[in-house]
């Protein structure tokens, strides 16, 4: 065990988001945790992290117990390389190896500046006093690791590896627990790939926030629910759970149905007049008393959202005529000699790399860009509704309702008035939030705001730019059935796998360079394309003789009689160093250790950094005299 909280209470003047709720988390678990938006999945993540305090319950931890945590959100304000910011995780320690690094860039970039040159010797100097070299390697370890470079500016990278730095420095303090919040937001599909491998890899515990399916799917191996201020633990895949889950909420409801007829009919009987009265049980009038407490205590299920799309005219049969148009960026080919025909009642997924031009092509395709070439023709009667990714169609100075309809009280919705309350309080929104400015509203709640400002104009071309960002896992499921319901045209950018093959009939792929490949069906086929493009790119290309004439490969040197026993030796050397390392972390990872008066705390902690440079070191010197 490595945590554990018990009667865990929180509530901010509501609805308890944890009430007398229990948790524990092993070595090694991969723990997702589901809840509707609002239930208090982030709140959880904030006070295990520190962040915020409980009202109430009682923790059990094991001595010096790291926790590292990855946000949903990238700080806008990080300046620096990328050595610099995942640097930060070590806190002061890493400073001034921090500050070697960025005299190197500096120095990289002055040749000529001799005071750089003596602030790095001084630098180096107390890098050589002190333990900063080890820092150094676990840096660059790190980094490896995710894949990335270290000279490289912050500011410079991707969103998604944006990510990737931000993960490389929650990891550097060696965490034993990782908290992740919605962790493949803003990460393109491969990226999404990369870090399901990565996450499968690690050998920390996981608890993780997260909506996409197949990400959870892969990923988890524990199910923690959060209802109703209680939490659950599930001992088995996402699949399995949502098997459990559904039985167990139909027994449930079953079980409220026999209550509630019950209460029913002796509140009938206590009301039957006063002969009744003179005659009736006392103890049956406390069990009903009992009876009445018990369901002004129950909490409901939060209601679902209600999603109906409103209908449009038909459009014509010929909805986007694209015909070889090239565009570019910055001189930078986003898209080259693309032709395609979309039709009334297709849906069309466009995937792509981040940055690739997919929200480019849409906008192409809407005819809000001109292509540098080719043409764009639109078909008759097209009405577009249109789902921004970043919610810019929002205004932060009106309330709910005055987004959805600034113009007056009543919406109408195929064809019938509505009061704007009343449908808004489909999609969860109570009439006093209804009423109030948007800047309360949290990310899942803004994205059901768009939702809904977008489903009250009629359009039969429904423009989706990754609207399941945020969402929970209930509202993205409703949506894929109206989006499968929906007769109009469909075009959606997404990085959710499992959403892209449960609605789209066909895929378009920007697979960069300006090429675009279109694919039946959903991304699967693309996906597959994908990893086989990466494994074909890691073999070594093989030529004949007859076709290339081969140059002549540099002679190797020989090894030396040391060299060739370090070779022979340097297996069973690693096995025995990592063996070491397993079990003097193991020991230290128990609150026995720390309990005995007798433990080297200090020595053993230098110890086991000790080992993983030599066990670093072993490994490189045996790549080099293999090669």
């Amino acid at each position: 065990m490595l945590l554990s909280y018990r009667n865990l209470t929180v509530s901010f003047g509501g609805p308890k988001l944890l009430d007398n709720a229990g948790l524990t988390i092993d070595k090694r678990e991969r723990i997702c945790l589901l809840g509707r938006n609002g239930e208090g999945k982030s709140t959880l993540l904030r006070i295990l992290n520190s962040e915020i305090e409980q009202d109430r319950g009682e923790i059990e931890a094991i001595p010096g117990l790291r926790i590292g945590k990855l946000d949903q959100e990238v700080p806008a304000a990080l300046e620096g390389t990328v050595f610099e910011i995942v640097a930060q995780g070590l806190g002061e320690a890493a400073q001034t190896i921090a500050q070697y690094h960025h005299l190197l860039h500096e120095l990289g970039e002055h040749p000529d500046d001799e005071s750089i040159g003596e602030q790095l010797d001084e630098i180096q100097h107390q890098l050589d006093q002190t333990d900063g070299w080890a820092l150094e390697h676990k840096v660059e370890n790190i980094l490896q690791r995710v894949e990335l470079e270290g000279d490289q500016e912050f500011s410079s990278l991707s969103g998604g590896n944006k990510r990737r730095a931000l993960l490389a420095r929650a990891l550097i303090k060696q965490p034993h627990i990782l908290l992740l919040d919605e962790p493949t937001n803003h990460l393109d599909i491969p990226g999404i790939r990369w870090l399901e491998e990565f996450l499968r890899k690690a050998d920390i515990a996981l608890l993780f926030v997260s909506h996409d399916r197949a990400f959870i799917q892969r990923v988890a191996n524990k199910i923690l629910d959060l209802d109703r201020g209680q939490l659950t633990r599930w001992e088995c895949d996402y699949d399995t759970y949502l098997t459990r889950k559904a039985e167990l909420l139909a027994g449930e409801a079953k079980q409220q149905a026999v209550f509630d007829k019950k209460l029913a009919e002796e509140e009938v009987w206590i009301r039957k007049g006063i002969q009744a009265r003179r005659t009736r049980n006392e103890g049956r009038v406390r069990s009903l008393k009992k009876m009445r407490e018990e369901r002004a205590e129950r909490r409901n299920i939060q209601g679902k959202t209600k999603l109906d799309l409103s209908d449009a005219q038909l459009s014509g049969r010929k909805v986007i005529t694209v015909d070889d148009i090239s565009y570019k960026w910055d001189q930078v080919p986003l898209i080259e000699n693309f032709s395609t025909t979309i039709w009334r009642g297709d849906k069309i997924g466009i995937v792509g790399l981040n940055g690739s031009g997919k929200t480019t092509l849409l906008n192409l395709l809407l005819n809000k860009l001109e292509p540098n070439s080719g043409s764009v023709t639109h078909g008759t009667k097209l009405e577009v509704a249109y789902f921004d990714q970043h919610r810019d169609q929002l205004d932060n100075k009106l309330s709910v309702a005055e987004n959805v309809h600034p113009a007056g009280e009543m919406v109408n919705i195929n064809g019938k008035p509505r009061h704007i309350l009343s449908y808004l309080q489909d999609f969860l929104f109570t009439p006093q939030t209804s009423r109030s400015p948007i800047t309360k509203l949290s990310g899942g709640e803004r994205a059901r705001l768009l939702l809904a400002k977008l489903f009250v104009q009629p359009a039969n071309v429904l423009v989706l730019d990754e609207p399941t960002n945020d969402l929970d896992i209930e509202t993205v499921e409703l949506l894929e059935e109206r989006l499968l319901e929906y007769t109009g045209t469909l075009l959606l950018v997404s990085h959710d796998r499992s959403f892209l093959d449960n609605v789209v009939t066909s895929t378009i792929a920007l697979e960069g360079d300006g090429v675009i490949e279109e694919y039946a069906g959903g991304c699967e086929e693309w996906l597959q394309k994908q990893e086989a493009n990466k494994a074909a790119a890691k073999k070594p290309k093989v030529t004949t003789a007859a076709a290339v004439t081969a140059s002549p490969e540099p002679a190797q040197r020989k090894l030396s009689n040391k060299e060739r026993e370090a070779l022979k030796t340097l297996p069973a050397k690693i096995e025995k160093l990592e063996a070491e390392h397993a079990a003097l972390a193991e020991l230290m990872a128990t609150p026995e250790y720390y309990q005995d008066p007798a433990s080297q705390l200090a020595d053993d902690a230098k110890r086991l950094e000790k080992l993983e440079l030599d066990i670093l070191e072993a490994y490189e010197q045996l790549e080099v005299l293999s090669e």
